[in-house]
């Protein structure tokens, strides 16, 4: 068998463009899955390794976010029976004096973290010891390359409006310490970073022969609200959980050019078949079984898939290379910050990306290797039984059961946050749409009058006659084309959305802030009133963020403390009905539609939040679209916060001018103000602009992929084209003789490949707006837990069907070109 398929493709060489195609097809569709597998689990690794690395030996972690837990309770989980070592660690991101960004700031007692993370200073004791010196800190390998500092310079950071400088005893080797950071003596953070009497962790190790259980629900029980005893095992899974999401969607928009090349192979594979069908019915003729027949073309489908398999696991290697040198772990998403993972392939990855690609070309070739072994032999001999396989996948059932299943999935709920069902629900529909494409020809083709143009008059005819060729034809155009419609749509409605929320979260003429992302630096109270009593400033709204804990298996949510002079409904676009609040109800509060699916806090319900140490009662008043806090945020007006915690600073400002007063007199009046230096500081317009550049960098891959799946889908339809002209070269030699010319045959082939083109379009538009629904309404608001409101890019989406349709005539012209090289006579003399 293998010595057959060496001797008939041998002979047809030539014509293997087709299959080289499909190979193509192939190896983009893996390569763009493994590359990408490879840099997220680059990146989740990294970051458990990371968690790892400063957790060291211990078994349970007790944790409080951002605020911290007062520095007594650790003397108190110490003395436990069955802790056999506990170590003390301040963790906070530090907002960097002069510089844009963070840094990371572990403040731990050396002498107990040699114990329990003997690594960080396996190399340099030396090191340990000198942090016990005031003002000292050790730098990362990461933190010196980043910041281009070594031993001996100063560490500049901000704590409160104030510039703290640190000296750098030295650099740890790059094995010690992951990602940009500087360990300091706990004393040191705590008293120079403005965090006395606060911790943010203790590490612990258990005594031999404790159960792990039995102390977690013994120390659980000492700990104020807000702050959580968890295994260090389940620390390292939640580093990741905040990209989860968006490494998910990646991924599956990486395997969106694996499934368009599968439909290539099938392209390729129906119209190789239906050409060769004469060959295989001789074959049959001289002995060989029906199946010898079906495996003949699978093994040719499955060189196809391991070729191209093959290919594209080097490809993806490449490929995450690259994106990490050039673009980062987040590939420009700003979802993996200050790490630098390390590319490893583990063989079983590879493996299974390798059988994925081939399975993928056999499942392709799967109906043209059953079509035929199945052809009977006296029939298939005979010139124009081709069509006859076509006729097969005509029926009307598997197509309507497939949309209904489609419609179906996306009505369920995710699965552990990931909306499975939905991406079930496009795969139905794209699977339904496609194999609806041969009735959907015939009646619009049937219902189509004939042109008075000979030329165009036949090439409607012949789309007519062959409706199960059409759709394998584009079967690869309007799979690839419907997800790119999809895609469009559901970015184009995102930003959209984006756009009109910023318009309603940018009121005032002037905004500034402390680093983002800090937990040191915030405006006290004296620099709020010297802000007030500008006179450029007319009105001054100032603003609180933090991040509270309410389940330690989940991300932080962030707790938004605002001025609201005009109201919630003025700050942040409401959706869905208020809570009219009655006399009794506690204070009242405004969430994120994150919360409502990840909380189920709806309007009107009761809900506890720790703050200050202790659970305080709120009321749902309502739910706001909020595009900046994936996981979830929580709005209260800032008194009601000071009142409950005492804590009078803040993290943001909003300014609106007074008349006559500019922007640029309102930003040198702030930075001349004690601290205004390290504040960044922008008017409306240029956050909305880097808001914008943000988003558009963070869809950057989503174009990418998009991109080549439509390339692929544009391959697919090439190489359908050239085989169904080369196919007819007998068909041209009849018209040769009838009279017709070569340039009206050339015209009659680019009005086919214009009229499936403008099929494959409109069938891709349909069937790519369905399935933008799904991804709008179930996907995104499922992945993401925000809405967004459909808004459809139809200039975008006009021009890139014109593109098709152009580029689909001009190929069916020039393969008709290389068809009609052969002389009438010898072309018509193939048929005897």
């Amino acid at each position: 068998m293998l010595r057959l398929v060496f001797v008939l493709n041998a002979r047809l060489a030539h014509q293997r463009v087709r299959a080289l195609l499909s190979m193509i097809g192939i190896a983009l569709g893996v390569a763009l899955g493994f590359g990408v597998h490879l840099i997220n689990r680059a990146a989740v690794s990294d970051l458990a390794s990371a968690v790892r690395r400063v957790a060291g030996e211990a078994d349970l972690q007790v944790s409080g976010g951002q605020q911290g837990f007062p520095d007594r309770l650790y003397a108190r989980i110490a003395r436990l029976p069955g802790v056999a070592a506990a170590s003390p660690v301040l963790d906070l991101r530090a907002g960097l004096a002069g510089r844009r960004g963070t840094l990371r700031v572990i403040g731990l007692d050396p002498l107990r973290a040699a114990r329990l993370q003997p690594r960080l200073f396996a190399s340099d004791r030396r090191g340990m010891l000198g942090l016990l010196q005031p003002d000292t800190v050790l730098l990362s390998a990461a933190a010196a390359g980043a910041l281009r500092l070594r031993q001996g310079d100063r560490l500049a950071l901000v704590a409160g409006l104030r510039r703290v400088e640190l000296e750098i005893i030295g650099v740890l080797p790059s094995g010690a310490l992951k990602g940009p950071a500087a360990l300091a003596d706990i004393a040191t953070a705590q008293w120079r970073l403005g965090r006395l009497d606060t911790l943010s962790r203790v590490d612990l190790r258990l005594a031999q022969g404790a159960d792990r259980e039995t102390m977690q629900r013994r120390i659980a029980a000492l700990l104020p609200p807000g702050t959580y005893v968890t295994r260090v095992e389940s620390a390292e899974q939640e580093s990741a959980a905040p990209s989860r999401a968006y490494r998910v969607n990646l991924n599956v928009l990486a395997m969106v050019a694996l499934f368009t090349g599968g439909f290539l192979v099938f392209s390729a594979q129906a119209l190789e078949v239906a050409r060769r069908r004469s060959e295989h019915a001789l074959l049959r003729v001289l002995g060989l079984e029906g199946r010898g027949v079906a495996r003949l073309v699978l093994i040719e489908a499955g060189a196809v898939g391991v070729l191209g398999s093959a290919l594209g696991l080097a490809l993806g290697y490449v490929l995450a290379r690259f994106a990490l040198h050039y673009a980062g772990a987040d590939l420009g998403a700003g979802m993996f910050r200050g790490i630098e993972p390390q590319i490893t392939v583990p063989a079983w990855m590879a493996a299974a990306y390798f059988a994925a690609g081939v399975a993928l070309a056999l499942a392709g070739a799967w109906l043209p290797a059953r079509d035929a072994a199945a052809a009977a032999p006296a029939q298939a001999l005979k010139a124009g039984d081709e069509q006859r396989m076509f006729e097969r996948i005509v029926s009307l059932w598997p197509g309507l059961a497939l949309l209904a299943a489609g419609g179906a999935l996306a009505l369920p709920g995710p699965l552990a946050g990931i909306p499975v069902f939905g991406y079930a629900s496009i795969a139905c529909l794209l699977l339904g749409g496609v194999l609806l494409m041969p009735r959907v020809s015939r009646a619009l083709f049937d219902a189509l009058p004939l042109p008075r143009r000979v030329p165009m008059a036949l090439a409607l005819a012949q789309l007519r006659g062959s409706p199960g060729q059409a759709t394998v034809s584009l079967a690869a155009i309007v799979a690839s084309f419907s997800l790119m419609v999809a895609m469009a749509i559901m970015v184009s409605s995102f930003r959209h959305s984006f756009g009109e929320w910023l318009d309603t979260v940018l009121p005032a003429d002037l905004y500034f802030r402390t680093p983002l992302a800090n937990d040191t630096a915030y405006l006290d109270a004296s620099f709020e009133r010297a802000v007030r009593g500008l006179p450029q400033v007319r009105r001054a709204a100032f603003m609180r963020i933090l991040r509270i804990t309410l389940d330690p298996a989940r991300p932080p949510v962030a707790l938004l403390a605002r001025d609201l002079p005009d109201g919630p409904r003025q700050a942040y676009p409401m959706v869905g009905r208020p809570y009219a609040l009655k006399p009794g109800d506690p204070p009242p509060v405004w969430v994120s539609e994150a919360m409502v699916d990840l909380y189920g806090d709806v309007p009107g319900r009761r809900i506890e939040l720790p703050l200050g140490g202790k659970l305080h009662e709120f009321v749902v008043a309502g739910v706001y679209r909020d595009y900046a806090r994936q996981h979830g945020a929580i709005l209260m007006e800032r008194p009601l916060y000071v009142a409950l915690t005492g804590d009078r600073g803040a993290t943001d400002g909003a300014l609106w001018l007074a008349p006559g007063a500019s922007v640029a007199t309102a930003e040198r009046a702030i930075r001349a103000l004690p601290g205004g230096d390290l504040l960044d500081v922008s008017d409306a317009s240029g956050i909305r602009a880097a808001s914008l550049r943000i988003f558009d960098r963070s869809f950057a891959v989503t174009y990418g992929l998009e991109a080549v799946a439509v390339l692929v889908g544009l391959f697919g339809l090439s190489s359908s084209l050239g085989a169904i002209v080369l196919a007819r070269r007998r068909e041209f030699g009849m018209l040769r003789h009838l009279g017709m010319t070569r340039a009206q045959i050339g015209a009659m082939l680019a009005s086919e490949g214009a009229l499936l083109a403008a099929l494959g379009a409109l069938a891709g538009l349909a069937l790519g707006g369905v399935i933008s629904l799904v991804l709008v309404y179930v996907v995104d608001r499922q992945s993401f837990n925000w809405s967004m409101d459909l808004h459809a890019p139809l200039v975008f989406l006009g021009a890139l069907g014109a593109v098709l349709i152009a580029l689909a005539s001009l190929t069916a012209f020039l393969s008709g070109r290389e068809a009609m090289s052969m002389g009438a006579v010898r072309a018509v003399k193939e048929d005897w």
